[in-house]
């Protein structure tokens, strides 16, 4: 019973020493997203591809009104066939950025999550959104490995257990999921609609997309 006790304090204390400052930047991320209409996208592998899911799946319900206009977030963990084909005919370290080659554009969210801070195909992932000019969010433990330096803002959970790591980074995904929910409420579910050609400062045809072979550089 102590073992269970202690490890309820562990997740208490490293709740307790995250940046409230830094997981509000994250809802304004979220937020700007979500009123702006565009798209977000998130990543991990194992524990955290469940979180990645788990996430877009609470995005768009909380944010989804009357109409059904919710938050345009996908989880890039969800399409088996895809990432078999890419691992398969490539390289495992491909599996995101495949799918973000073809979807992501500018000023769009890719949360990236990853315990250790170090998953390849992550930081591939990462690159790539980086290069078509997206805006890059990381959830990760440890010391915050090598993506707390490739986002533009990275919520790392102060624990080298990582059972820990994924705990907090549900209570995270849950707490920004709620927040936007309210955000969505507080506006009337309504945001300016789109029409059905996009309007972008660089429209897609415009944008050099990244070919396979720098896709990790």
């Amino acid at each position: 019973m102590e073992r269970i006790r202690d490890y309820f304090d562990e997740v208490s204390a490293a709740l307790s020493a995250l940046s409230l400052a830094e997981i509000r930047q994250a809802v304004s991320l979220l937020t700007d997203a979500y009123l702006q209409r565009r798209q977000v996208f998130i990543m991990g592998n194992g524990g955290s591809a469940a979180t990645a899911s788990h996430f877009a799946c609470d995005l768009a319900k909380s944010t989804a009104g009357v109409d059904g206009q919710g938050l345009k977030v996908i989880s890039l963990t969800d399409n088996a066939p895809m990432i078999t084909a890419w691992a398969n005919d490539t390289d495992y370290s491909n599996i995101f950025a495949a799918q973000l080659s073809s979807l992501v554009e500018e000023r769009d969210l890719v949360i990236a999550i990853s315990g250790s801070g170090n998953s390849g195909n992550v930081l591939n992932g990462v690159r790539l959104a980086r290069r078509y000019g997206a805006i890059t969010l990381g959830l990760t433990g440890f010391d915050g490995g090598q993506l707390k330096d490739l986002v533009d803002l990275c919520l790392i959970v102060p624990s080298n257990r990582m059972t820990l790591i994924e705990d907090v980074h549900l209570i995270l995904e849950h707490t920004m999921s709620s927040r936007l929910g309210e955000v969505a409420l507080e506006n009337g579910f309504s945001r300016p609609r789109r029409s059905y050609q996009r309007k972008s400062s660089r429209p897609r045809k415009e944008l050099e997309r990244v070919p396979l072979s720098s896709w990790g550089t």
